[in-house]
């Protein structure tokens, strides 16, 4: 048999209180899992031929969409080791007896708790022709049709001691556009390409150079961030013209905060970054040239 390829997705939690538990047991996590193939069937009949690989721990959405999307794969990685592969089971990883994930990498973040929309990742693994055929598919339906379906979404209120609002089911992509509408509400439209870029590994630079924003650029790998004294500031044209001695101070104090939103950000989403330090009268983009 040739090498499963997977297809990712998640089941997607919309929550009106915190849940109680980060994950559930291996018992409830499989029962949930077959709530989830059941579900799969209807909006896509041809999953029954695909292994499923669900880990039922919920996440915050940057932390599925980060570079690589490490999460879906050590997912992958553990449904593609276990024996009898591609022989359309339904695999369940939750946690063991002390609350511990199967895996470090799927241990989900305290730090990014608390979110109202929680997500629990999934795995389509079958052979490359078909599981391409399958990416495609799940890409024309989830977002249209994907609701969970009732016993889904009662199951995983109860398990996981919460109350949804609403439960469906998303590909990477229909959450990457998510995400890109709700950064723009949030007033991080202008740093979203740049995350795009370094998730899905694009070649070329990116650069966020439109002032009075902070200057970066998503180059080699990593997103490299000016830090600007307030000479180099001021050099680079992204200080207010004109502007008096007090109302420059509050601009320079606003840009170093929405330097380090920015930061926080990225770091959330695990995109590795540089900041550069950059003074007097040196030029910032040649900084992040170089």
């Amino acid at each position: 048999m040739t090498e499963p390829l997977p297809c990712f997705g998640a089941l997607a939690l919309e929550t009106a209180t915190p849940p109680a538990r980060l994950g559930l047991p291996r018992a409830a996590a499989q029962e949930l899992a077959q709530h989830v193939a059941d579900d799969l069937q209807r909006l896509l009949p041809e999953a029954p031929s695909f292994d499923l690989a669900f880990a039922a721990l919920h996440y915050d959405p940057a932390e599925l969409l980060r570079p690589g999307w490490p999460v879906h794969a050590a997912l992958a990685g553990l449904a593609a080791r276990a024996p009898g592969a591609g022989r359309g089971r339904v695999i369940a990883f939750g946690q063991a007896d002390d609350g511990t994930p199967p895996l470090p990498a799927l241990a989900p973040e305290a730090a990014l708790q608390g979110g109202p929309l929680r997500l629990l990742p999934f795995v389509l693994l079958g052979d490359a022709e078909r599981s391409a055929a399958m990416a495609a598919r799940m890409e024309e339906a989830l977002l249209e049709t994907g609701m969970a379906g009732a016993a889904t979404a009662l199951h995983a209120q109860q398990a996981l001691g919460t109350r949804l609002e609403h439960a469906r089911y998303l590909t990477l992509h229909d959450l990457c556009a998510l995400m890109a509408l709700q950064y723009e509400h949030a007033g991080l439209a202008p740093l979203w390409p740049l995350l795009e870029a370094a998730m899905f590994g694009a070649g070329a630079e990116v650069w966020l150079d439109a002032p009075p924003e902070p200057l970066l650029v998503y180059r080699a790998g990593e997103v490299r961030l000016a830090d600007c004294d307030r000479a180099a500031w001021q050099a680079a044209g992204l200080a207010p013209e004109g502007a008096e001695e007090r109302r420059l101070a509050a601009a320079f104090g606003s840009h170093r905060a929405r330097l380090r939103q920015f930061a926080a950000v990225l770091a959330a989403h695990a995109v590795k970054t540089q900041v550069r330090p950059v003074s007097g009268d040196e030029s910032a983009r040649a900084r992040l040239s170089a």
